[in-house]
């Protein structure tokens, strides 16, 4: 497929949640080579009011399709829960729309197998939504690791937490169905251990809380996770929607130490820390627009007939890692870990900066605390 550059992609938006409304449709405005075209929501106050404010169609879950075959929308962004993604990707392949779809791909390997198939069936392509792919202070700590500031690289170990209040969708689906902490907030463990050791791990054990009561009924409350790499490297994270926020990883080398904290947010600034030879630096990356260079990319790679990195490859590798997690937690033992080959990881050539946007007042969603913001 060949464009003008000067033409923009026009995407649907499917999934009106908090994410969606605080940084997906605001990010369009940043994204000089996309435009908002159309929003996908089951909730008729929401299409009525956004559909006002961003100066776009709005469509029911019932008139995808029409929304899909009228010939206004070029790509879709899927935000919506995980074990619904495969559905609408396949839709949308079906009918010669791009794909790109938040994280991760979906709850199992059968069906990022599937939408990968039908991707490739359509002719269009297809993007996990890694931001932090295009993320100036992930690339920098990829950067420092490929140049070996740290020595030789050994360990990865994260937490990323936060306080998930009852009734937060996120709670609503156990593991077969792609909820719980391990897939919402462990695949960004994951990823990162993975594109700083530029490998993928052979074998997994794994631990879990038992506590939470009623409000984790279905859904883990918190996870440990250790997961070797070749040249036995170690990984180990934890994630659980019962403690505290945080969003911080640590690397060790064997010459020094590198610590993002906070590492995956992003809703403020980010910190990298090297520590070496008794030296501390430390460098602040003041906030950015994450999702606006997600739109930027794929649209360049859907204008220029180029495939994405990070591709629906990637985000199947964090599911089979995530599906064999759950296998070392069920068995109680380690679990061998067997993943696709992955021949292209991030790198600082994919950064893109835009600035942040103006989080606006969200309507019939909030944040998974049920906190706001802080200006």
């Amino acid at each position: 497929m060949t464009r003008q550059e000067s033409q923009k992609i026009r995407y649907a938006v499917i999934g009106i949640g908090s994410i969606a409304q605080e940084a997906v449709l605001p990010a369009f405005e940043h994204a000089e080579n996309s435009s908002l075209a159309a929003i996908v929501s089951g909730d008729e106050v929401k299409r009525e009011e956004l559909g006002r404010r961003y100066h776009c169609r709005t469509y029911s879950y019932e008139r995808i399709d029409e929304c899909l075959s009228a010939g206004e929308v070029d790509a879709i962004y899927i935000t919506l829960p995980n074990h619904l993604h495969r559905q609408y990707a396949e839709r949308a392949a079906h009918r010669g729309i791009h794909i790109l779809c938040e994280k991760p791909l979906a709850p199992s390997e059968e069906d990022c197998r599937a939408i990968i198939k039908a991707a490739q069936n359509g002719g269009v392509k297809l993007m996990t939504a890694y931001r932090l792919h295009f993320e100036e202070a992930n690339l920098e700590a990829v950067r420092i690791c490929e140049a070996g500031d740290l020595g030789d690289v050994r360990i990865f170990q994260s937490v990323f937490c936060q306080q998930v209040e009852a009734g937060n969708v996120r709670l609503a689906q156990d593991s077969r169905h792609g909820g719980g902490p391990l897939y919402d907030m462990g695949v960004y463990c994951i990823n990162a251990a993975r594109y700083l050791f530029r490998a993928e791990p052979v074998e997994a054990t794994a631990f879990r809380s038992e506590e939470g009561g009623k409000r984790f009924a279905n859904s883990e409350e918190m996870m440990s996770v250790i997961l070797r790499f070749p040249e036995d490297r170690l990984c180990a994270f934890t994630v659980s929607f019962g403690a505290a926020s945080i969003s911080r990883y640590v690397v060790v080398g064997t010459k020094g130490v590198m610590t993002a904290d906070p590492a995956y947010d992003y809703s403020k600034a980010l910190r990298l820390v090297i520590s070496k030879n008794g030296e501390q630096e430390e460098r602040t990356f003041l906030r950015r627009d994450q999702f606006a260079p997600e739109l930027i990319y794929f649209s360049n790679c859907i204008l220029n007939n180029r495939q994405p990195e990070p591709s629906g490859e990637e985000g199947l590798i964090d599911v089979q890692i995530v599906r064999a997690i759950y296998k070392a937690l069920e068995s109680g033992r380690a679990v061998a870990i067997e993943t696709e080959h992955r021949r292209r990881r991030p790198g600082p050539i994919q950064e893109i900066d835009r600035p942040p946007v103006e989080e606006p007042e969200l309507l019939h969603a909030k944040l998974p605390s049920g906190a706001k913001r802080k200006p």
